[in-house]
């Protein structure tokens, strides 16, 4: 590769400008081109950023300014379409959550990419927080024991979407980390939910995910609480940990309590649950920008043509997921079996993304 990237960002509403700011600022990075729809979007981007291109036309951004690579943050009803023409065109693909609206557009993508030889990576932000990291290092250390229920809660009031219901907007991100930690996909999903402000758009749902041994994930998510909520809470047969997203310092806390059963017992009189009460602490985490830490590692794999810690297949496992939430949203709660997990390479080593990642050749 050239010694700077050429990357250029297709869509500047929401998170584009973010995605903008964070690769103009990488020492390996030539952030070329922006491109969106709306004249004003490019005008107030420009005024922004002068030196890089502004485009209308995402045929030209794709095929007539010569980059390497490009990032999609557009709705998600474009992904699959533009991520397809950005392969095709033989760019490696950067692509906002979820990757797609559909498993087999997922599927389609990983395929284009492996036949290709180009990276493809979804922006699953959250596993490249120092918060999460540590989180995942403090579990597989063994640290909290067996995990046994993970609960999250992710609300707020708005923003109100019109494609997609409350569960493809927020649980995403949820559904990221659960999958990263427990590292397995579930065995069923649930959903319930209703539309209380769009009709036929859920603005309020609750995901249960059930895993092997016994254990589970709860999800709820709102764009109609009054207060904004960040919060996960992981069960451990030792410790606990509460993980709060909006607290400025102090994100993890990790609980030294538990309850054990007797191990033996005569009669009904001698069983006694123990109660363990220990001191809680708060670990250390080096604070940086998740999104920097993505971008960095996106612009990494492509030199090193190594598999993202967010590939294609993290992506395909994830919509899978939300599919099956949609399912069974329409059926009243019921259900939903998923039959087989997303083979992911052996090679794909699920850690910190800070770390050197397998230079194997890249799969999506």
């Amino acid at each position: 590769m050239k010694d700077a990237i050429a990357v250029g960002v297709v869509g500047c509403g929401y998170w584009g400008p973010n995605l903008v700011r964070n690769f103009r600022g990488l020492s390996n990075c030539h952030l070329k081109a922006m491109c969106d729809t709306r004249e004003e979007r490019l005008k107030h981007m420009r005024n922004l950023y002068p030196d890089v291109e502004g485009v209308l036309d995402c045929e030209y951004l794709l095929n007539g300014i010569g980059l390497d690579a490009v990032v999609i943050a557009t709705p998600v009803q474009f992904h699959y379409s533009l991520a397809k023409a950005s392969l095709l065109a033989g760019k490696h693909t950067l692509i906002e959550k979820p990757m797609a609206s559909s498993s087999a557009e997922c599927e389609e993508l990983i395929e284009i990419a492996r036949s290709n030889g180009l990276v493809l990576m979804v922006g699953h932000t959250f596993l490249y927080s120092a918060p999460i990291r540590k989180i995942t290092q403090i579990v597989r250390a063994g640290d909290i024991g067996e995990i046994r229920y993970i609960n999250s809660r992710r609300l707020n009031l708005g923003l109100f979407q019109k494609d997609i219901n409350v569960a493809w907007d927020l649980a995403p991100h949820d559904i990221s980390i659960i999958l990263h930690v427990l590292d397995e996909p579930p065995l069923t999903v649930n959903c319930q939910g209703n539309a209380h402000v769009t009709p036929g758009v859920e603005d309020v749902t609750n995901i249960s995910l059930s895993f092997r041994h016994k254990r589970f994930a709860t999800i709820q998510s709102s764009w109609l609480e009054p207060r904004k909520v960040r919060e996960m809470t992981i069960v451990g047969t030792r410790r606990m940990i509460v993980y709060d997203d909006l607290q400025t310092h102090e994100k993890i806390r990790i609980y030294d309590v538990r309850v054990e059963c007797p191990p033996h017992y005569d009669t009904f009189a001698d069983f006694h649950y123990s109660y363990h009460y220990g001191d809680s602490y708060i670990p250390h985490i080096q604070h940086e920008e998740p999104l920097r830490a993505e971008c960095q590692h996106f612009l990494d794999c492509i030199e090193k043509g190594a598999t993202p810690l967010t590939s294609g297949h993290e992506g395909l496992e994830l919509v899978r997921i939300l599919e099956a939430a949609s399912t069974s949203l329409k059926d009243g709660g019921a259900p939903v079996s998923l039959e087989r997990s997303v083979e992911r390479p052996a090679f794909i080593r699920r850690s910190d993304p800070v770390e050197v990642l397998s230079a194997e050749p890249v799969l999506a």
